[in-house]
């Protein structure tokens, strides 16, 4: 069983579109929430994401583990395989 991906971004992010290329090359599938435009679907993220407003803002199985520089660190210390894999 794979995890479920949630990933807040807005259009012209760099970080955002670094973020959902290492979810692409891993072959995960994501749901994106484009918070553009909308302040309610900002508010809940940040609310989700423990008062952090940058984009992006990653969750994995309802987990928030950060941006970003939080994923990539993550995948280099050999842990977001395991979170992806839902285990």
């Amino acid at each position: 069983m794979s995890a479920k991906v949630e990933i807040y971004t807005s259009m012209f992010c760099g970080y955002c579109a670094r973020a959902k290329a290492l979810l692409s090359r891993k072959g995960v599938a994501f749901v994106e929430h484009d918070v553009d435009g909308d302040s309610s679907l900002r508010e809940a993220m940040t609310k989700r994401a423990g008062g952090r407003t940058s984009v992006p803002q990653v969750f994995i199985d309802g987990l928030h583990v950060g941006g970003c520089d939080d994923i990539h660190a993550l995948d280099a210390a050999g842990k977001l395989d395991r979170l992806l894999a839902g285990s």
